[in-house]
């Protein structure tokens, strides 16, 4: 095996460390695409985690610190602490994490454009999306009981 397989080239997508796989872990944290996006787009690339947590409706201030601190242990923001008084902390997206932005956005922005379908998808049971209130009863292949396994 060469050297580049050892770090999961792109060639070989049945790896569990291939490429996309491994840009899934990185946004399969609920919270890490919005903090990146936030940080970018809404706060110029650098903002304190009480302005970051301002903006972020729903997080925790735990899930916030958590998420810092997996972005920060992978490179993509960096941390800094300012010598006033009190100390103030500031989180800036890194050289590598503005990599991650560009498709980032690229996703945000087909949402932005593509929001029919988002609202056509059935929300999962863990989903925190409100349902329209025509939309409350379960779709029919949930509702009745019959085998629907597939293959």
């Amino acid at each position: 095996m060469t050297a580049d397989m050892d770090q999961g080239t792109p060639d070989d997508e049945g790896r569990e460390d291939c490429a996309p796989r491994r840009i899934l872990e990185i946004f399969a944290v609920k919270w890490t695409s919005m903090a990146l996006h936030t940080l970018h787009a809404r706060l110029g690339g650098c903002a304190r985690a009480g302005v970051l947590h301002r903006s972020l409706p729903g997080i925790s201030k735990k899930m916030l610190n958590q998420t810092l601190r997996e972005m920060e242990a992978s490179g993509l923001i960096a941390r800094r602490v300012r010598d006033t008084r009190p100390p103030a902390v500031e989180y800036r997206v890194t050289p590598l994490g503005a990599r991650f932005v560009e498709p980032l956005e690229m996703l945000y922005d087909w949402a932005r454009a593509n929001s029919d379908a988002l609202d056509a998808l059935q929300p999962r049971p863990t989903s925190r999306r409100r349902q329209p209130s025509a939309s409350l009863a379960p779709p029919r292949a949930l509702a009745d009981h019959g085998d629907h396994s597939i293959g």
